[in-house]
């Protein structure tokens, strides 16, 4: 037996024995705080929490401007990421823990809330623009690439224009939270499909 398959059979995938690497990073944009934790702002890290519940591991500081957990969802390692810098500049630590962890842009998947799609409607992409959303921006630019995936949660927009800072860094009438914290969960759920069949997978089963 060779020393590969030696590791493989005392460290099996998902047993926990052996560190395993990282092989997706996924990342939920939102503010730190307790006053942001409701907001629309903050929809990205509702998913991220509803990944990490069912093993019961704790978000901890990364020393990169960001708390970090690992989970293995279904055999594949997945390192999840709240970004601490404020929405704006959320590629910041994106860009560190990517170069720490040798995760290359086609295994990222970026979750956020957009203004564009209707209240609790849920939309993946492989590549895309920023579609006017800060954090994104700064993804981007960080990175240098539009080619990640990204799993946009729609918290529709403000009935008066020129008030989406105060809409998006606001909390949510019952009802409309009830149809947010729905596709946050589902986003999580796309999330699982993604990383343990393809984001082509995700995208037939979730978008619309």
């Amino acid at each position: 037996m060779d020393a590969a398959s030696l590791i493989q059979k005392l460290f099996p995938r998902g047993s926990g024995g052996a560190h395993q690497q990282v092989e997706w990073l996924v990342a939920g944009l939102g503010n730190p705080g307790p006053k942001y934790r409701n907001t629309r702002h903050n929809v990205g890290w509702w998913s991220l929490d509803d990944l990490a519940e069912p093993t019961k591991a704790q978000f901890k500081p990364s020393g990169a401007n960001s708390e970090t957990v690992e989970i293995n969802c279904g055999g594949v390692q997945v390192l999840l990421v709240r970004p601490l810098t404020y929405v704006n500049r959320s590629g910041d630590a994106l860009r560190h823990l990517m170069r720490k962890h040798h995760v290359e842009p086609d295994r990222l998947i970026v979750i956020y809330d957009d203004l564009n799609l209707e209240t609790g409607k849920l939309r993946i992409r492989t590549r895309g623009g920023a579609g006017g959303h800060n954090g994104m921006k700064s993804v981007i630019s960080a990175l240098g690439t539009e080619e990640f995936a990204r799993i946009r949660i729609g918290v529709g927009r403000p009935m008066i224009p020129g008030d989406q800072v105060d809409y998006v860094l606001g909390t949510m009438a019952p009802q409309e939270r009830e149809l947010v914290r729905n596709a946050a969960k589902r986003a999580a759920e796309a999330v699982e499909a993604a990383v343990t069949d393809s984001i082509e997978t995700a995208m037939n089963r979730f978008n619309g």
